[in-house]
């Protein structure tokens, strides 16, 4: 592959925010825009487990620091780009932060219905505006990546807040794109599948796992790292002219109907 292409995914000198970094694909993805050369904003509620993850990359040569943010609450998503101020104004934002509730829908109740649009569709609106205002007001374009879900395109059992939710991101992907574009910042979704981490992995390996793997297509689960160049096509300017695109990393999960 020439330099000239590998050059149009380095991140080398640009100011990235993510959100819901405190853990899982949020964390993962801070180490992985860190070494592309990004400066990386870590944004998330529990301040405590954000140092954790802006040491492993200053430790590794990265440049990143912590802010506290609750996207739910537009006054915390102000104050947090507020205090990203002496840093600079994003050129990228990665909307991650998001929750769920695993309960049967005949149980769910108001509150865990709120607790789930909240911080998975107004938190993700918040940001992504938030950071839109800032790179128009700096005359600067930008990039905006919603992590949304398979499950905004599909369903699942005892997730409907969670799947309603993301498929509202993904339709509010569309509709920003379509209104960001004049300012040259692009905005795109990206739909992980069953992506492995530490927290579902004992569920991925057990029997009720395995029945879901074999529904995939491609029969195996995605690793985390399997998100990583869909994730920097969507944030670089190898994807400059990509804007309202929504991107699956499932194994075909999506298009098979299972």
């Amino acid at each position: 592959m020439s330099s000239d292409v590998m050059n149009k995914f380095s991140l080398e000198g640009k100011l990235v925010l993510v959100t819901g970094a405190s853990s899982g694909l949020g964390t993962h993805f801070a180490r992985m825009l860190a070494a592309q050369g990004a400066k990386v904003a870590v944004a998330a509620r529990r301040a405590d487990k954000l140092q954790s993850v802006v040491d492993e990359i200053v430790r590794g040569g990265g440049q990143a620091r912590a802010f506290s943010l609750d996207v739910s609450h537009a006054q915390s998503v102000r104050d947090c780009f507020d205090a990203m101020g002496a840093w600079g104004v994003p050129d990228v934002v990665i909307n991650n932060a998001g929750v769920t509730v695993t309960r049967a829908l005949l149980e769910q109740t108001e509150d865990d219905f709120d607790q789930v649009m909240d911080t998975n569709l107004k938190g993700n609106w918040l940001v992504a505006t938030e950071g839109a205002r800032r790179m128009v007001a700096a005359k600067k374009g930008g990039a905006i990546v919603n992590v949304a879900s398979i499950l905004g395109e599909r369903v699942g059992g005892g997730v409907a807040p969670y799947a309603i939710s993301k498929a509202g991101v993904i339709q509010a992907t569309k509709a920003m794109a379509l209104e960001l574009a004049r300012y040259g910042i692009r905005v795109n979704a990206l739909l992980p599948g069953y992506v492995i981490t530490d927290l579902n992995r004992d569920f991925l390996t057990s029997e009720l796992g395995e029945k879901l793997r074999m529904r995939i297509p491609s029969r195996r689960f995605s690793e985390l790292s399997d998100l990583d160049g869909p994730l920097l096509l969507l944030a670089s300017d190898a994807g400059a002219a990509m804007s309202g695109a929504t991107v699956a990393v499932d194994g075909a999960h999506l298009v098979s109907g299972l």
